[in-house]
């Protein structure tokens, strides 16, 4: 097998017609998505368990095995009892995170560039497996795809060699700054054609699904740069790749653009339905929290849960800015009452945990 080389954009080949009617549902389903976004007031707070979770799923399609709630348990207590394999699964995936939030923030500024890829690379790889694999340098180096031990002669991709990267990389940018007939093909084009490039030795794959919510943002199809697709990808890996391994082994655009619309369209209904539950647990829970404690700080707590999910106290009183000794009471009547389970007991220097575990059924698609 040699290596791929990529194709320069914008292509020629795109059957436009064949992709009309899953272009037209996509942007349907998209636009219901982003109009829920939009009457949300504080989506950070309500989505945040979500945003987190495309973080742990994206990283699972690499091989990581940290769930959501031991993510959510690790944050609370780092000294939770993980084995050193599970914390730096639990570590790249807060780097994943970490590398969202510096995106948000640097497109606050600056258009997607190439140059923000690279720093995102560096947070991504930051004290992880993979760390001293160039963090975001553009690789010097010819890499293959293929199961460990696995001689390159047998690799299921070869991407392209190094002296191709840079002339590669640079034409993709400039597409992305281009104009497309429809911006939804542009993205399915975009990701697929980083991650045949690959540009770095390692994080390619999370970086290129980093990558969908950010050109949705700066492209404008998104007033708020929070898609989660990677739940999709996941459910249809082998699909996934393979229909990546068809651009580079049959030059099929048109089945990537296909699989990846049908993906937009399908994960935009699902991010819709999951959002409306929160969104509705959010109200439900507000009434609640004002019934049961009638206190001034009630809407402050539930905020607060919603942000993080699991927490220890200290997490909570820092969080909610709630005195301390109407922090421990808020606390005391919720688990009481059913709406938060303590996960933990505090013993000595070893805090409280506790758990909302309604929030975690929606955000981990298990809620009746």
């Amino acid at each position: 097998m040699e290596p791929y080389i990529p194709r320069s954009l914008p292509l020629e080949t795109i059957d436009w017609v064949h992709h009309i009617k899953l272009i037209s549902e996509a942007n349907r389903a998209l636009a219901r998505y982003d109009g829920l976004l939009t009457g949300i007031v504080h989506p950070e707070i309500l989505l945040s368990p979500l945003t987190i979770r495309e973080a742990v799923l994206s990283s699972r399609i690499e091989g990581t095995q940290a769930s959501l709630e031991e993510v959510l348990q690790f944050e609370a207590d780092a000294e939770m009892p993980f084995g050193m394999e599970k914390q730096r699964d639990i570590q790249e995936i807060i780097n994943y995170r970490k590398a969202m939030i510096s995106a948000v923030e640097y497109l606050q500024e600056r258009p997607l560039s190439i140059n923000m890829v690279r720093d995102l690379h560096r947070i991504l790889l930051t004290s992880v497996r993979g760390r001293n694999r160039e963090q975001g340098e553009i690789r010097r180096i010819q890499n293959y795809i293929a199961p460990p031990g696995t001689p390159i002669e047998r690799a299921t991709f070869i991407p392209p060699a190094p002296p191709l990267i840079m002339d590669a990389i640079s034409n993709w940018e400039i597409y992305l700054h281009r104009d497309e007939r429809d911006p939804l093909v542009q993205l399915a084009i975009l990701k697929a054609q980083f991650e045949l490039i690959h540009p770095f030795r390692d994080g390619n794959g999370r970086i290129g699904r980093m990558l969908v919510p950010l050109i949705f943002y700066s492209k404008k199809v998104f007033s708020r740069p929070m898609f989660y697709i990677s739940a999709y990808l996941e459910n249809h890996r082998e699909e996934y790749y393979a229909s990546l391994l068809g651009i580079s082994q049959q030059g099929d655009w048109d089945g990537w653009i296909t699989f990846f619309l049908q993906a937009l369209a399908e994960q935009a209904d699902e991010n819709t339905r999951k959002s409306l539950a929160i969104q509705s647990l959010y109200g439900e829970t507000s009434q609640t929290v004002v019934d049961l404690t009638r206190s001034q700080y009630a809407l402050k707590a539930v905020d607060a849960m919603f942000t993080r999910p699991v927490f220890k106290t200290a997490d909570f009183i820092t969080e909610s800015q709630i005195p301390n000794k109407t922090a421990h009471r808020i606390l005391q009547d919720l688990k009481e009452h059913g709406v938060l389970v303590l996960m933990r007991e505090g013993r000595g220097k070893r805090p409280a945990i506790y758990a909302f575990p309604r929030l975690l059924a929606i955000t981990e698609g298990t809620a009746p």
